[in-house]
């Protein structure tokens, strides 16, 4: 994980605590099917979403995030362990994990040192779990948003994150039966979660004459949105997996 990526989200813990969308069931299910009562490393946890899902399913959860910010956000509960760790050095003991994943997270590793790791603290049988939230543009409304949103943005993230070869990266470093699944879903918004959802991005302003200006822009698209049958984000949730056995 680079420097950057374990300090630029500080200042936005508190909205992506609060608006980033969630994942579905059904992508839970698949990270951690097979397994029993598992044990699951939730690499670049953020504010713990994940965790929180990953736990509800019956999970013990270590929740490793680097950033103090964020880790100060994850619920506290027994099942959830916060970790003051990077992808690529957990901190974790050697062959105690069932499943390591990574949520919304894994384009800010080093491929390399992170499934190294990976390795290290997987059990015999474990497996390897890449997931993002992924917006659906052939939905109206978020083609809408994200044509607004992608004439201010200051990096090239979006690009990274659609450009990330995990899946080659998990065959080239010794784990089989590499899968992806797909699974849609929509989460309405109103104004709040649409500008709260925007100011959690890394790579859009959150202040300023800029994000004054996309603010208005956005604005302007809520006021408009029953044209489009409503304020959304209409999601698709990518699962990438492979095992180790």
């Amino acid at each position: 994980m680079s420097p950057d990526s374990t300090t630029r989200f500080g200042v936005r813990a508190a909205d992506y605590a609060r608006y980033r969308p969630s994942y579905p069931r059904e992508a839970i299910e698949a990270v951690l099917a097979g397994f029993e009562s598992p044990r699951v490393a939730d690499l670049g946890a953020g504010t713990g979403i994940s965790s929180v899902l990953l736990a509800d399913a019956g999970a013990r959860v270590y929740a490793v995030e680097p950033n103090a910010n964020m880790r100060a956000s994850i619920a506290q509960r027994e099942d959830i362990i916060v970790v003051d760790g990077t992808a690529e050095a957990t901190t974790l003991p050697p062959h105690s994990f069932d499943v390591i994943g990574a949520f919304q997270a894994y384009h800010w590793f080093d491929p390399v040192r992170v499934l190294a790791e990976a390795a290290r603290i997987g059990r015999d049988r474990a497996r390897f779990a890449a997931v993002w939230n992924e917006r659906d543009e052939s939905d109206p409304f978020v083609f809408a948003y994200s044509e607004i949103i992608r004439r201010y943005m200051t990096d090239d993230t979006e690009a990274r994150r659609r450009n990330t070869a995990v899946d080659d990266d998990m065959r080239a470093h010794g784990w089989s039966g590499v899968r992806v699944l797909e699974f849609r879903h929509t989460v309405p918004v109103d104004w709040d979660a649409l500008i709260g959802r925007t100011r959690s991005a890394s790579y859009l302003p959150r202040e300023g004459p800029e994000f004054d200006a996309m603010a208005a822009e956005l604005h302007a698209l809520y006021e408009r949105a029953g044209e489009f049958g409503g304020a959304r984000f209409a999601l698709v949730t990518s699962v990438h997996l492979g095992e180790r056995q």
